[in-house]
C-alpha cells in the first residue's frame, strides 16, 4: 500500500472488512463508509467491499445493530486490503479461524490495516511481534503490557510497518482509511470521499494533542491560529516565516501553533504544500518546476525530496499514476482543508 500503483481504474480494488463478535459498529461504519459507497460518478474508482467472518451467521454489535456477513474468510485470499476493526473488549481473544486467517494473508503479503483497538487482534495473531504498532491512547499500556514484544508507539495517529497499519482511537481510524486509499488512489479521491463525509482529508500531528485537550479551546489564540492556516493556505506559492505569521512573538506563535495541531508551522505548511502539489499533479498538466513555483517548494529539487520523505515516491512518479487529463489547465492552485 506504500507504491502508488494499485488497481488500474477499470479493476476495483477488493476490500476485505473482517467481522467476528465483539467488534464495534463505529469502525464497521467507517470502513463501509470509505469503501462501501458507490462514488465513481465523483470520480472515485470502484471498490468492492466484502464483510467477511468464520461463518455467515448474522454477528451481533453494540447498540442492538448486527452485520450479516457476506463472505466467509475464504475471501481474504482474493482482497487487495483486509481492515479489521476496533474492539469493544480489548483483552478477548478474536476466533482462532481469525487470527489464522490473518497470519494466511500477511504470507501473502497482502496489506493488513487495523483500526484502533483492532491492533489487539494483530497481536493476538502474533503478527505485531517486534513491529512497531499504535492503538487508542487510553489502551497503550494494556497493549504494551499485555503484547511485550510488540514495540508500542505512544503518540502516532497511524503506523506501518511490514504491510501492516495500525490507527489510534476512533477518528484516527478515518484518517487511516482516508491515507490508504490516498496511497493507492490519489490526494484526489481521498479529498472526494472526505468531502462527502464532510471530514479533513488528512490531519498533522499526532494523538499527543488530544490526551489532555480532545478539542482545542475556541479562544482568542485559537481563532487567531485558524486566520493564520487560512492567509497561508491562500498564499501557499509565498514564502512564510514564524515572524511574517506570528501574530505574538515566535515562542509563543510557535507553543501555540504545536497545542492546536500538533505539529510545528514548518511541519504544517510542507504538508499543505505537498497535498496541494499533489493535486496540480492529478489535474493540471503544469510542468513540474511550475507545480513548484505554485505550491511554494520554489524549485523542482526541493519539491522532490518532500514527496521523497512524505510519499515515498517522485512528483513525476505520482503524476504517472495518478493524473487524470484535466479539462483544462493552468487551473489556480487548490488549497487543502484548512
Amino acid at each position: 500500500m506504500t507504491s502508488t500503483g494499485g488497481p488500474s481504474a477499470h479493476t476495483p480494488s477488493r476490500i476485505a472488512l473482517v467481522a467476528f463478535p465483539g467488534v464495534r459498529a463505529f469502525d464497521v461504519s467507517v470502513i463501509t463508509e470509505v469503501w462501501g459507497v458507490d462514488r465513481t460518478d465523483r470520480g472515485v474508482p470502484p471498490f468492492v467491499l466484502r464483510r467477511t467472518a468464520p461463518t455467515p451467521a448474522p454477528i451481533p454489535l453494540r447498540g442492538g445493530l448486527s452485520l450479516t456477513p457476506d463472505r466467509t474468510l475464504s475471501w481474504l485470499a482474493r482482497a487487495d486490503l483486509i481492515v479489521v476493526p476496533g474492539l469493544d473488549d480489548h483483552v478477548t481473544p478474536a476466533p482462532e479461524p481469525v487470527l489464522e486467517a490473518l497470519r494466511r494473508a500477511h504470507a501473502r503479503h497482502t496489506p493488513i490495516a487495523a483500526l484502533c483497538g483492532g491492533a489487539f487482534t494483530l497481536a493476538q495473531a502474533g503478527l505485531l511481534d517486534g513491529r512497531r504498532a499504535v492503538t487508542h491512547w487510553n489502551l497503550t499500556d494494556l497493549l504494551r503490557t499485555g503484547h511485550p514484544a510488540v514495540k508500542v508507539v505512544p503518540d502516532a495517529l497511524f503506523v506501518h510497518d511490514d504491510n501492516l497499519w495500525t490507527s489510534a482511537g476512533t477518528a484516527a481510524g478515518i484518517d487511516l482509511c482516508l491515507h490508504l486509499v490516498r496511497t493507492t488512489h490519489g490526494a484526489e479521491a481521498a479529498a472526494t470521499i472526505a468531502r462527502s463525509m464532510v471530514t479533513a482529508p488528512f490531519r498533522t500531528g499526532t494523538q499527543a494533542q488530544f490526551i489532555e485537550h480532545p478539542t482545542p479551546h475556541t479562544d482568542r489564540d485559537a481563532d487567531s491560529l485558524a486566520a493564520v492556516r487560512t492567509f497561508a493556505l491562500t498564499r501557499l506559492a509565498e514564502p512564510h516565516t514564524i515572524a511574517d505569521l506570528a501574530g505574538m512573538s515566535a515562542r509563543s506563535f510557535a507553543r501555540h501553533f504545536q497545542a492546536s495541531t500538533g505539529t510545528t508551522p514548518l511541519r504544517w505548511l510542507i504538508t499543505q504544500r505537498v497535498a496541494a502539489a499533489q493535486k496540480l499533479l492529478e489535474r493540471t498538466d503544469l510542468p513540474l518546476p511550475e507545480v513548484a513555483r505554485r505550491t511554494g517548494f520554489g524549485s523542482e529539487i526541493t519539491m522532490r525530496q518532500h514527496f521523497a520523505t512524505h510519499l515515498g515516491t517522485s512528483p513525476r512518479d505520482y503524476r504517472l499514476a495518478f493524473h487524470r487529463s484535466p479539462a483544462r489547465t493552468g487551473v489556480d492552485t487548490p488549497h487543502p482543508h484548512p
